[in-house]
Formats: structure tokens, sequence, C-alpha cells
């Protein structure tokens, strides 16, 4: 087992361990529209696969989100 931190939780996993794999292991909601960044850089989607996770990396799933003006009128 290896630990990693993932959206600022220590969790446990068994490695080998792609980065696509950790997505659908969290259960991550929408992945197409998913943003991941590992140990603060953002990884392109097309190297999801390739990328191995390894002990104490620091992954974060990230949602942007559009919106209005909120001003007061």
């Amino acid at each position: 087992m290896a630990r990693i931190i993932v959206n600022g939780e220590a969790q446990d996993v068994q490695l080998p361990l792609s980065l696509t794999e950790l997505i659908k292991q969290n259960d991550v909601l929408q992945p197409e529209m998913v943003s991941v960044q590992v140990n603060d850089d953002f990884v392109d989607r097309t190297e999801w696969d390739g990328l191995q996770i390894k002990e104490n990396d620091a992954v974060d799933f990230l949602y942007f989100m559009g919106g209005g003006n909120l001003s007061e009128k």
C-alpha cells in the first residue's frame, strides 16, 4: 500500500495505479469535465492512462464553473 493525498485527504492505494484508475476508484463525477493536478501540475487528459501515481503524490480533481454577475442592482 502507498499513501497519497487526494483533494487534501490522505488515501491508501495499491500501486501500480494510473491516474485513470484513480479517477475510477474515486468515483469522480463527470470525468469528462474534470481537470486534474498532480503535485500542483495540471495533467493533460491524453496523459491520464500513462501517468503512474507514486507514493506521496498529491492529486486534486478540479471543476471550473462559469457564473454570472452577482452584483446588486
